[in-house]
């Protein structure tokens, strides 16, 4: 299988650091689990510590990047965990179902193997008002309404006998988590290419989409009509700009 994150998940590593407050809310969700699949594990974000963590990653990009001493991974896709059944207490996944070629198929997996599952997606409508893609790449949206967002995960963790509970995830103003909405309150970054490298929903789009955006966006800079129409944002500390937990669990 062709690896996604081989044209642009060189360097992820260094802009993507998870954000400790995210972080904190996505093991809040993992609950008591003392076992945990981390699915598209990528370079290892949001993995908690103290409890038994194996990774599942299909990119040979992104499991060179894993830092020494993190969980041990293995090279698998989400359609087909390496795994016996009910093995783990949850299973993670973190911005990946996007990018699994059968997301149905990938979310029952989680359900096989983990009795609580916890995945970071997003709602693609609430994104798609977001100014980034609102005013400069509605590309963006366009193209995400074509892949598994909130709507999907939610059915593929949904049952006759689950419970699933859905959680606005705020993204701080200062977020050290690179990912597309993490810069709302610091337009300048998104003229660097290495940042923007980072962002799958940016770095899936042709050049001559993104390249011409971007000089829009630093001609709005420079003028100060960015700063005009944004105002109101310039003073919060955080935003929801569309970031959701999903969390599914049987019920008893």
């Amino acid at each position: 299988m062709a690896d996604p994150y081989r044209s642009f998940g060189r360097g992820y590593s260094a802009v993507r650091q998870p954000d400790p407050r995210i972080a904190r809310q996505v093991h809040a969700a993992l609950g008591p689990a003392a076992t945990v699949l981390n699915v598209g594990a990528g370079a290892g974000s949001y993995e908690p510590d103290g409890r038994g963590v194996l990774a599942v990653e299909p990119s040979a990009t992104m499991l060179r990047q894993r830092p020494p001493g993190s969980a041990p991974a293995v090279c698998a896709v989400a359609e087909h965990l390496p795994c016996v059944d009910d093995r783990f207490d949850a299973a993670l996944a973190v911005l990946t179902v996007h990018h699994w070629r059968d997301p149905a198929a990938g979310l029952a997996e989680l359900r096989r193997v983990s009795r609580r599952q916890v995945v970071f997606t997003w709602d693609v409508e609430v994104m798609a008002r977001y100014w980034l893609v609102r005013e400069y790449l509605p590309e963006i949206a366009e193209r995400e309404r074509g892949l598994a967002n909130l709507d999907a995960v939610v059915r593929g963790l949904s049952g006759p006998d689950r419970r699933v509970v859905v959680q606005p995830v705020p993204v701080p103003w200062d977020c050290t988590d690179g990912f597309l909405a993490a810069y709302w309150r610091r337009p300048h970054s998104y003229l660097d290419d290495d940042v923007r490298a980072g962002m799958s929903g940016v770095a899936a789009l042709p050049s001559d989409v993104v390249r011409p955006a971007v000089r829009r966006l630093a001609e709005d800079l420079g003028s100060g009509a960015w700063q005009r129409r944004h105002r109101d944002l310039l003073d919060r500390d955080s935003l929801d700009v569309g970031y959701r937990l999903v969390i599914g669990t049987a019920i008893s």
